[in-house]
């Protein structure tokens, strides 16, 4: 096809999602003219309907790259098709108006129609978000959720060394700040030309949504303080999460906790994660309730679920916020050593909550989840973290997602499951001399015992199950009261001394 025809496609796509309509058709037309050095334009019929503009984008990019216009690299190649679909996008004035009157039919038809303008406008690549390996794992605490991660491309060698050469700067701060929205990007930043924000009021100050373009589940929001401050779980956390759920009580809102090693991967800028998902977490019943005479109206229990968390609902808000700000409050200075738990050594303090909020009708929930950075000789990354047994499957911190039930993991596992499956089904007894995938031979040797003859037709729901249950002892791992007698008479100890 031609470079015309596909300027055509991609209008006719434009105005069909309601991303231009007929009285920005030659205005958009002239953008792409440009961005695709393309000489002249005339319209013509296009009869086709997509639900996301890739194909038509794969084919500028491939004309783009065939006439020297960008390098064939998946950094060059997402610069560019984020300038050729800001071409398409509405103004964000024009996105904030939209948002607004649709809120006043109802917070959903708002959240739905910039959810739909994201994945239209690319900027949600709803096409790499696809390839990714998704099953859940029922467990005794509920069916967690597995995700092996393919949709953040591999950097590509050429793009590494343009990103080395590319001038370091301070602006935008961070991939948080407002200040991406527009933001053309360079081989070390993504291109942000059609990131679009909505501004919101949490406690009286200003806040906004956007949706994260690597979505791990529904709908997945993410709401940024205007200023770039760090990370902070406090008071005022507990009074915006309650602020945002009551605006769009159809979605949950949380917190990463503040502190390294427990905290989320971007700690720099003050930020919630939400969206229109029901976690294992939030489906997890309460097995103990505590009493809290102090507050009437709110209930409080310890839920069953391998981290530790205090759950407190109730319709009164401030209530809530004033017994989550006290278990906060006792949490930051709590010790018990009899399992482990100092709130400081060395000047530095290690006790923090990952909150998450949301609705249950009238009513508000807020899970409180007992967080501990420390370190030790025998686990250096992390006392409360994943330990070394099960590296080989999740490294990485447990940050807000993963504690509510959904694991992302590398997408190194796709080609080492596989492999591991062939193993397997050969009845291999020993991989450790096997460099691809040597670093799952302990597993493997449990593995064989657990399944020593194995059909290949078996292999790929035996493989994910058994990771699934790898998942579950990395949240047993980052527990800070541990599931045992010990650790849940230590965990009602220190609920009895909150809830006074």
């Amino acid at each position: 096809m031609s470079i015309q025809t596909e300027i055509n496609r991609l209008l006719h796509f434009a105005k069909q999602h309601g991303l231009i309509n007929e009285d920005d058709f030659y205005y958009a037309a002239n953008l792409l003219l440009d961005v695709l050095q393309a000489d002249s334009f005339e319209p013509e019929p296009v009869q086709e309907e997509l639900d996301t503009a890739a194909p038509i984008l794969q084919a500028m990019l491939d004309d783009a790259v065939k006439r020297g216009l960008i390098e064939d690299t998946v950094s060059e190649r997402d610069l560019f098709d984020t300038r050729i679909m800001n071409c398409v996008m509405p103004r964000p004035s024009e996105v904030v108006r939209r948002f607004q009157n649709d809120y006043a039919r109802s917070p959903k038809a708002a959240t739905d129609e910039f959810y739909k303008l994201s994945i239209a406008s690319n900027y949600i690549r709803k096409d790499r978000i696809d390839r990714n390996i998704v099953w859940k794992t029922a467990t005794e605490y509920g069916d967690l959720d597995i995700t092996i991660n393919l949709s953040k491309p591999e950097k590509d060698p050429r793009d590494i060394a343009r990103a080395k050469l590319a001038p370091s700067g301070s602006y935008p701060k961070c991939l948080l700040c407002r200040e991406n929205e527009g933001y053309a990007g360079h081989a070390g930043h993504p291109a942000r030309q059609t990131h679009r924000l909505i501004p919101l009021r949490l406690s009286g100050h200003r806040w906004f949504m956007q949706y994260s373009p690597y979505t791990y589940y529904n709908e997945h929001c993410i709401v940024l303080n205007r200023r770039h401050v760090p990370m902070k779980v406090s008071r005022r956390t507990f009074e915006n999460l309650l602020d945002f759920v009551t605006m769009f009580p159809h979605y949950f809102l949380g917190s990463n906790a503040d502190l390294p090693i427990v905290g989320g991967s971007i700690l720099s800028h003050d930020h919630y994660q939400g969206g229109r998902y029901t976690f294992a977490m939030a489906k997890a019943p309460v097995e103990k309730v505590y009493p809290c005479p102090a507050y009437p109206g709110v209930r409080a229990g310890r839920v069953k679920w391998p981290m530790s968390a205090l759950r407190l609902r109730g319709r009164d808000r401030e209530a809530l916020t004033e017994l989550a700000a006290k278990v906060l409050e006792e949490w930051r200075a709590y010790s018990d050593e009899s399992v482990g738990i100092l709130a400081e050594s060395g000047g530095q303090m290690h006790n923090t909550i990952t909150p998450i909020a949301r609705r249950r009708g009238e009513e508000y929930e807020l899970d409180l989840v007992l967080r501990n950075n420390r370190t030790s000789p025998e686990h250096p990354l992390g006392i409360f973290h994943p330990h070394a047994e099960v590296h080989h499957i999740k490294k990485e911190n447990i940050g807000l997602i993963e504690v509510m039930g959904l694991a992302v993991l590398p997408a190194r596992l796709k080609t080492e499951m596989y492999r591991v499956g062939e193993e397997l089904v050969r009845g291999t007894e020993d991989i450790s001399g096997m460099e691809d995938i040597a670093v799952h031979a302990e597993w493997y040797r449990m593995l064989r015992e657990r399944y020593p003859s194995v059909l290949e037709e078996d292999v790929h729901a035996i493989l994910r199950s058994e990771i699934g249950q790898v998942f579950r002892t990395v949240l047993t791992h980052a527990g800070v009261f541990k599931r045992d007698e010990q650790g849940m008479a230590a965990f009602d100890r220190f609920a009895a001394k909150a809830m006074q």
